[in-house]
């Protein structure tokens, strides 16, 4: 088989490997560093960057008595992995995402096997499938020296981000973006910036950044959304998103360079 990367999760969860000096790696070997079973569907993943392979599974049950071995939520590992380790695990959470939801053909109902590393097809029927991206858009609103931020309802903690919102089937990712502040704000908005792109594995997202500038109206919230928001200033800033994700880049970056 060789050595390779094992990156294993159980649901939201991925196996590190604790060195005993506070900094955490994937597991390596030739072997999974946990026992399988013969339903655990082990899926191989593209290598990493220097041509290491990698490998990646779903267990039933979380590592808990082991003195060298931990569990780590996916958006935890942010901060206890090097940068290339956690995209890569968030392309394997979200392959075994998919790997669990397409079990069977979605024409004929017969048990689908995998084509290639990135695809199945059904035996019976020839259906083939691949893995789908829910795309959304992520924009930061200026007004002057002032910017947009909101709480979304579904947000764990207080702190404020961008409007932002799924991509429409039949729509371009600009017009989902004036149709997101509209919807979301009341607002109007010109000259749209693209700013860059992130994977969102959760659990199968990519998210399209923005930049654009107010160009009329009042806000008003969509309370379905959101809860709060409002234009601040650099000098009253609320509290703001994690480093991890592309709404605290834009934010980072409007700081950084205006």
């Amino acid at each position: 088989m060789g050595k390779a990367y094992w990156f294993v999760f159980c649901k939201s969860d991925i196996l590190l490997k604790d060195n005993g000096d506070g900094t955490f790696d994937i597991p390596y070997g030739e072997k999974p560093p946990v026992d399988m079973k013969e339903w655990n569907h082990i899926l191989n993943i593209s290598p990493m960057n220097d041509g290491s392979l990698v490998k990646s599974v779903r267990i039933d049950s979380p590592v808990t008595e082991s003195v060298k071995y931990v569990m780590c939520g996916l958006r935890a590992s942010y901060y206890k992995l090097e940068k290339e380790f956690y995209l890569k695990a968030g392309k394997c959470h979200e392959l075994l995402y998919w790997d669990d939801n397409t079990k069977f053909c979605g024409t004929c109902g017969t048990p689908m096997v995998m084509n290639t590393d990135i695809s199945k097809k059904c035996p019976s029927c020839g259906k083939e499938i691949w893995p789908l991206l829910a795309t959304a858009i992520i924009v930061l609103v200026h007004k002057g020296d002032n910017v947009l931020l909101v709480h979304a309802k579904n947000f764990k903690s207080d702190f404020y981000g961008l409007v932002a919102g799924f991509v429409e089937t039949g729509e371009t990712l600009e017009e989902a973006v004036r149709r997101e502040v509209k919807e979301e704000t009341g607002l109007e908005i010109k000259n749209i910036r693209y700013f860059g792109s992130q994977p969102w594995p959760y659990p199968c997202g990519l998210m399209v950044g923005f930049n654009a500038d107010y160009n009329g109206g009042e806000l008003h919230l969509q309370f379905t959304e959101l809860e709060k928001g409002g234009w601040f200033t650099r000098n009253s800033l609320p509290t703001l998103p994690e480093k991890l994700s592309i709404a605290r880049m834009i934010i980072d970056d409007w700081l950084a360079n205006g």
